[in-house]
């Protein structure tokens, strides 16, 4: 039994939530836009009385797990059509800053160019003092997909700190080669 999957799915009055039988996909409609997740075989969907409820056709080990899954997708997708999902990146390094091209952002990431990044569809990037990128959008796993993406184009390094890190990320820093030989 899925702890996860047991649970309900309340269904807030400004969403909308729709099965699709034949194809398998559940589609959700908010204020911020609509959302069609895909529904693994082997789960059982039923929307009644404001509710979404999930089990498991059968007992094998994938549709167990499968089960918390469905349920989790179709959870983020009905809290990202009505608040929406951001991620918050912070550039830190002398001479490093993020500005905003239209809808693609430049980086200057201390490399001998500039590095574009085109924004993808239902995504929208935010610039703050050219060091703090917010990134918005209503798909949960884009939003962390693309803030993944733009981390790994400098990530931070041990010594100085310097690159792209998460707004809540602590870098452990590493004492220089001054620190260890005075040590001695």
């Amino acid at each position: 039994m899925s702890k996860i999957g047991k649970k309900p799915i309340l269904i807030p009055e400004k969403a909308e939530v729709t099965h699709d039988e034949k194809e398998n996909t559940i589609t959700v409609k908010g204020p911020l836009g609509e959302l069609e997740v895909p529904v693994q075989d082997g789960i059982k969907v039923e929307i009644a009385d404001g509710k979404v409820m999930f089990s498991a056709k059968d007992e094998k080990k994938q549709t167990q797990s499968n089960w918390g899954t469905a349920r989790s997708l179709i959870q983020n997708a009905v809290i990202g059509t009505i608040e929406g999902f951001e991620k918050t990146l912070i550039l830190e390094g002398v001479g490093f800053r993020i500005t905003k091209e239209g809808e693609a952002l430049t980086l200057a990431l201390g490399f001998s160019h500039p590095v574009k990044v085109d924004t993808p569809d239902k995504i929208e990037f935010e610039v703050e003092k050219n060091s703090i990128l917010k990134i918005k959008g209503i798909d949960k796993e884009l939003v962390g997909q693309t803030a993944a993406k733009i981390r790994a184009l400098k990530k931070p390094e041990p010594y100085k700190g310097k690159g792209f890190r998460y707004e809540d990320e602590v870098i452990r820093r590493k004492a220089g080669k001054k620190a260890v030989t005075a040590a001695e």
